[in-house]
């Protein structure tokens, strides 16, 4: 079996996850972590001599698994994909800034490379894009977390989420703008308008509910294909309690894939 090497763009709650879990792996190796400047010394002295900490990606490392947050995808991943380096992005919210998704496409073809959209919080994505090919009509998401998965983002302005009693909508909107507004929260809108009918066309309801305790994902679809109706309640990442923890567990399934025999 060969061996993945690669560098890991952000070091925060899913970043230390992803390093923490990779760790003995037989097929991959992360060998650099790339963080601010300001973080390099400190984070090298905590993690020793096994990975090497650093403010650029490598210009020869192989691949790159972004998950430091959307100024990565313009700042590391845009420049390393002109380079020819092949990379993978779990803020896919950043696609919601006009021109950057054909920025970063113009730029793998520059390179002659690949860029990967990970999945991240949600399943059925494979679905939908399939059913794409014959046609959609209609794609709506629908994001319920806890009054406390908002907290930090702009629903803070808009409800008092301490005093929430029952589920309330914060915001309902195409998915650009619900990529937009909450970044941190709405990845997963912005991933399945790529699978399916684009950033303005994909419809978003996002809810605060104190009636819950897990992240719950859905999606309803319609087109040629027939309907689909997609639910999800994901446990949130212990360390960030806006990510869910299926989003770690989508970049460990790429890198796993990356050296494995067989591929789901």
């Amino acid at each position: 079996m060969r061996t993945q090497e690669l560098s890991l763009i952000g070091f925060g709650a899913i970043g230390r996850s992803v390093y923490q879990r990779m760790q003995g792996h037989a097929g991959v190796r992360i060998t650099h972590i790339v963080v601010s400047q300001a973080k390099v010394a400190a984070l090298q002295s905590e993690l020793g001599v096994g990975v090497t900490v650093t403010h650029q990606v490598p210009t020869d490392t192989p691949l790159v698994l972004e998950c430091a947050g959307h100024s990565a995808l313009t700042g590391h991943v845009l420049p390393a994909l002109r380079r020819g380096i092949e990379c993978a992005v779990l803020s896919i919210g950043a696609l919601s800034d006009p021109g950057l998704p054909e920025q970063l496409q113009e730029a793998a073809v520059q390179g002659g490379t690949q860029l990967h959209l990970l999945a991240g919080a949600m399943g059925g994505i494979d679905a939908l894009s399939a059913a794409r090919l014959a046609g959609l009509d209609s794609v709506t998401y629908i994001g319920r977390k806890p009054p406390s998965g908002w907290r930090g983002s702009v629903a803070e302005q808009r409800v008092n989420l301490d005093a929430l009693t029952e589920p309330t909508v914060i915001l309902e909107a195409t998915a650009r703008e619900a990529a937009r507004l909450y970044p941190k929260n709405a990845n997963v809108a912005a991933t399945l308008s790529l699978a399916g009918l684009g950033l303005d066309l994909t419809l978003v309801r996002l809810i605060a509910d104190p009636t819950v305790t897990d992240n719950i994902h859905e999606i309803e679809a319609k087109g040629a294909f027939g309907e689909m109706h997609v639910r999800m309640r994901g446990k949130p990442l212990a360390e960030n309690p806006k990510t869910s923890a299926l989003t770690v567990l989508s970049a460990l399934r790429f890198l796993h894939n990356r050296t494995a025999s067989l591929t789901l």
